[in-house]
Formats: C-alpha cells, structure tokens, sequence
C-alpha cells in the first residue's frame, strides 16, 4: 500500500518525538552533546523550509499574474480585491474576539501556578511601533527582485497586480508574456512535487530538535496553559468557521477534507507558509479558479492569520492575568482594535506574533519581562496557530470564490 503524503508526515512527527525524546534523556545535562545533535536535526527542517520560500516568491508573481492578466479588468480586480480585504477584516475581529473571550473565561494566568521571571529580565524581542506610515510604505516595493530574494508575499502580490493590468493593456504583445508565465507556473508547480517528498523528513527533523532540547517534561507546568488555547483554536476550527460556511454556503466539511494534508504540514512544522503550495493545488481541486487561489490566498499570507491573532488576545490576557493586572473592559476592546490594525503585513517577521505582543504590550503598561513566560511553550503554541491560518485562508479563498459566483466544487 503506498502511503500518502498526511501518512508520511504523520509518521516523520511520531518518529521525531520518539527520537527527540531518546536524545532528550541520553544527554540530559550535557548541553555540548545536545546542541550537536541539534544542529544535525534542524539541517533537515532549514533544507525544507529553504527550498518552499526558494518556490514561493516565483510561483505566486507567475499565477497572479497571469490571473489578473486574463481578467483584463481593472474594475474587476478592485472588486475582488474590496471583497477579499472586507473579509479578512471581518474574520480578524471574530479571531481576536475569540482569542479574549476565551481568556477572560478559562483564565490560565489566574489557575497556573508558575514562576513570574525577574523584574527587568531580557526577552531578546525587539520592540516594534507599528503605524500606519511604516504599512502603507510596506506594501510597495523599493525592488521587485529585492521583494522575491526576501519573500516579501505583500510586496509581491502588490508588484504582481500592476505587472498583470499591465499586460493585459497592451493587448496582443501581453499574450506571448502570458504564455510564457503559465508555463512557468507549471514548472513551479512540478518542483513543488519533488520539494513534498522531502517534507516528512523536514518534519521529523523540527519536531526532534525541538523535543530533544526541551524535553517532554516541560509541557507539565503549562499544561492549563496548552489545553486552554488549543481548546480555543478547536472552537474556531469546529464552530466559528463551519458556522461563516453555512451562511456563506459553502461545505466546510469537504473543503476540510481536501486541505487537510496542508493543515498537517503547517501544524508539524509551525510554519503556515510551508503549506502554501500544496494548499494552492489543494483549493483548485475543490473547485476555486485559479485566479481567485492566486489572488486570495497570498494576501491572506499578511492579512488574515487567524491562529495568530487569536494568539495575540489570548497571549495578552494570559501574561495580565499571571502579574495580578484586570485589563478593564474598555481597555480590552482597545487592545482589539489596536491589533486589528497593527497585526496586517506582519508576515516574514521573525517571531511576528511576539513582536506585535510585546508592543501591544507596551502601550498598556504590562511588564515586558512577561513575555518570557510564553517562551517555553512558544514552539508548540505556533504549530496549533500555523494549521489555524491555513484553515481561515482556505476558507477565505472559498468564500470569496462564492461570492463571485465561481466557486464550482468537484
């Protein structure tokens, strides 16, 4: 019997466990021998995670390219375009809002008990202010070539949008550029073939590293702490999107079924842009248009991670509860509409989440040293809101496709 990819992945994540955790107890207490295997361990996931962000930067110019191209309509792309970002807004809300009422309800700052790290304590994150000149400057490139070499997915889509009108202005010479880029969306498409079949071990190789260096045993003390957050993550998996679905009628059930594989490969390696390509594919078997996959789903990149703004809310709540510190009402909702404009085009941030929480939390005078507190857990935490964002963007990129009368569902 031949095993698919979810199987395979499933098996490189248990084998990586069981190895991590062998390596864990064999060197407890020699750190030289532990950083070595280590270092071994995480050549398999960087290899990985390399070669997806080495397909990403030319297989989404390529697809969107040519989507908008063959669009030919600039009012056309603005619609779609009103439509995409009004949901991702709509969805950021629902997310955060989740992620704080979850918080204020199980309270797991207020049942742990843990140790609070030392006044003044570094967190080695680095405190960003996020305003509006700094996103709108974003967005627009200073280099098309410089946006692909550092996988800016915003800068791309962005330069992607004005090369398609572009080409599909100056009418017959555009077709022969058309052409030519389908083509190499194929080619995009046939190394991501190859680049799966290197996945499982990618996963093997991040969940060993991560298990052998922090063992098994450190999950006790923040269990509450676990339990309550992936509960919440369920809870929007389970009820929050299927529910948009049944409005939106779209069957959520059986778009599960055919992103699932993406799912998985994000949650196991914590990275949802690991995903991207499968879940292209994945979402043009359902029956989204392609333009609409390479329209919807890298903007989602940037502007709908819904895993990671309900971690926001919930990470917030969590270190106030820990210091003893009520966050009244109105400076919860505060806290909200703040993330809500902050957190946009944070992708391809180094610990993007954490920068924008220790932010947040600056403006509301809660102890920064608080971060810390997240850290030991940070790992696991990132690969339940990884899988998360897939799912909202799966979604997103289905509603989308209905509203526009495309959606045609295998």
């Amino acid at each position: 019997m031949k095993l698919n990819i979810t199987w395979k992945i499933f098996i490189g994540m248990a084998l990586g466990i069981i190895v991590g955790y062998i390596l864990n107890q064999t060197y407890e207490g020699n750190q030289e021998s532990l950083d070595a295997a280590n270092t071994y361990l995480n050549l398999l996931s960087k290899i990985f995670l390399r070669m997806i962000k080495m397909i990403i930067g030319p297989l989404i110019f390529s697809i969107l390219t040519v989507g908008i191209a063959k669009l030919g309509d600039f009012k056309l792309v603005g619609r779609i375009g009103a439509k995409t970002l009004g949901y991702f807004y709509f969805a950021t809300i629902l997310s955060l809002l989740t992620g704080l009422l979850a918080v204020n309800i199980l309270r797991p700052g207020k049942m742990m008990q843990i140790d609070l790290p030392k006044v003044g304590a570094e967190t080695g994150v680095e405190v960003k202010k996020m305003t509006l000149e700094n996103f709108i400057t974003h967005l627009f490139p200073q280099s098309f070539f410089e946006a692909l070499a550092t996988n800016e997915i915003l800068q791309i889509v962005v330069f992607s949008v004005f090369f398609g009108i572009a080409t599909a202005a100056i009418g017959d010479h555009g077709k022969i550029i058309i052409k030519g880029l389908d083509a190499v969306a194929e080619i995009m498409f046939k190394i991501v073939s190859y680049v799966m079949g290197f996945a499982p071990y990618g996963v093997f190789g991040a969940v060993a590293a991560v298990i052998a260096q922090k063992g098994l045993g450190i999950l006790g003390g923040y269990l509450y702490l676990i339990i309550c957050f992936f509960a919440t993550l369920a809870f929007f998996i389970l009820a929050v999107l299927p529910a948009i679905c049944v409005f939106v009628k779209v069957p959520y059930w059986k778009l599960l079924a055919y992103v699932k594989d993406a799912l998985f490969l994000s949650f196991s390696t914590a990275s949802s842009e690991a995903s991207m390509p499968l879940q292209i594919e994945q979402l043009k078997k359902f029956g989204v248009p392609e333009r609409i996959v390479s329209f919807v789903l890298p903007l989602g990149y940037s502007f709908n991670l819904d895993g990671s703004m309900m971690y926001m809310t919930f990470a917030i709540g969590f270190i106030a509860q820990a210091y003893g510190i009520d966050l009244s009402i109105g400076q919860q909702v505060t806290m909200m509409l703040t993330l809500l404009i902050t957190s946009k085009g944070i992708a391809g941030v180094p610990r993007a989440s954490l920068v924008v929480i220790a932010g947040t939390m600056s403006m509301f005078n809660l102890p920064a040293e608080g971060l810390i507190l997240l850290f030991a857990v940070d790992w696991l935490l990132d690969m339940g809101r990884s899988a998360t964002s897939v799912a909202g963007n799966a979604v997103a990129t289905a509603v989308v496709a209905k509203w526009e009368g495309e959606l045609n569902i295998q």
